[in-house]
């Protein structure tokens, strides 16, 4: 097996309750596409979470889940303001753009954090045929960035989309570091502060796969099943993807996961802050480091730790930790880091 390294949450193995909760539902048979008590169970655990409007729908990968997310909400004639770091439209390969039929618009920002104001200036042509019309905003909690957004900060993109006719969906790949960092339920940063839809993943917190879509607007429930299958999307058997979720979202596993991988962030942080040689560039607030280093070290650092640059022009590493990464695992990065400095 490789070195850990610091390149993704999702290089990182399996969390061993959810190998357990995969091997226990490995026993006999039961109805398939999701019809089964694992499944209903852990719709269940779901609505303890997000509320008894949460209708739950599981979905293979993030992408499918963002994809199918927005296509609940758009036709297309349509059109989505995202960030212009967001995954949507970075790293899904036009996914979003081939499936929903929809114009991606998108806001600048510094911290991966979409405002208002930045929204506002999509809102133009409203009614006019040439245009498309803008129809859902995308966020995504934490941000690519890795910074976090307040419950305040949500509810007034909600509020704004809500009076201009919009809905708002949350790219939630790492909810549960999100959660970690403010300290809430999850309810209470989406379903009670007016979020729409949300993508919820769990592969980058120690699943081994699956995703869901949590609809927590009723009116978006209307043929999803449909929707989902006809994107081949519909697992027949479901039940190994419903039982991560119902181990995920049990005994706070998933937030205890999220707080360790955070705290490894915060702890590389602070020990890479020591390095006058190297800038961090933004808030730690989940899982991600992101740091300006010295063009020389890099190929030494990258062989002996996986990592990617976010901007390859100035040397801006992002440095992600995961539920598995350990105290000795930061220490050595670092002590390799300044070596690395010191003999340059």
């Amino acid at each position: 097996m490789n070195k850990k390294g610091f390149a993704s949450d999702n290089n990182s193995g399996i969390h061993p309750d959810i190998l357990k909760a995969i091997y226990e539902t490995n026993n006999g048979h039961t109805i398939a596409y999701g019809d089964d008590d694992f499944t209903e169970k852990s719709k269940q655990k779901f609505k303890e979470h997000f509320g008894n409007n949460a209708e739950v729908f599981f979905v293979f990968n993030g992408t499918a889940a963002n994809v199918l997310s927005l296509k609940a909400a758009t036709q297309p004639h349509n059109a989505i303001i995202c960030s212009e770091l967001a995954h949507i439209n970075v790293d899904e390969c036009g996914a979003p753009e081939r499936f929903t039929g929809c114009k991606l618009l998108t806001c600048t920002t510094t911290n991966g954090k979409i405002t208002v104001a930045e929204i506002a200036k999509h809102l133009h042509g409203i009614g006019f045929q040439h245009h498309a019309q803008p129809k859902i905003i995308s966020i995504s909690q934490p941000a690519e960035l890795g910074t976090v957004y307040s419950p305040a900060e949500i509810k007034t993109i909600a509020q704004f989309a809500h009076a201009n006719n919009l809905l708002l969906h949350v790219d939630g790949a790492r909810l549960a570091n999100a959660a970690a960092s403010l300290g809430l339920p999850f309810k209470k940063f989406t379903a009670d502060v007016g979020v729409d839809v949300l993508s919820f993943g769990g592969t980058k917190n120690g699943m081994m796969y699956g995703e869901a879509v949590v609809l927590l607007n009723p009116e978006l429930c209307e043929n999803f099943m449909y929707t989902r299958k006809q994107a081949m999307q519909l697992a027949s058997k479901m039940r190994f993807i419903s039982a991560q979720f119902i181990a995920y979202l049990s005994n706070n596993q998933c937030i205890e996961t999220a707080t360790h991988s955070n705290k490894m962030a915060k702890l590389l942080e602070s020990k890479i802050k020591e390095i006058p040689q190297i800038k961090i560039t933004q808030k730690v607030e989940s899982n991600a480091v992101f740091a300006l280093i010295p063009p020389e070290i890099y190929d030494d650092l990258q062989k002996e730790y996986f990592f990617y640059l976010w901007d390859e022009k100035n040397y801006e590493a992002r440095w992600m930790c995961s539920f598995d990464t350990t105290e000795d695992d930061i220490n050595k990065f670092v002590e390799l880091i300044k070596k690395l400095i010191r003999r340059s």
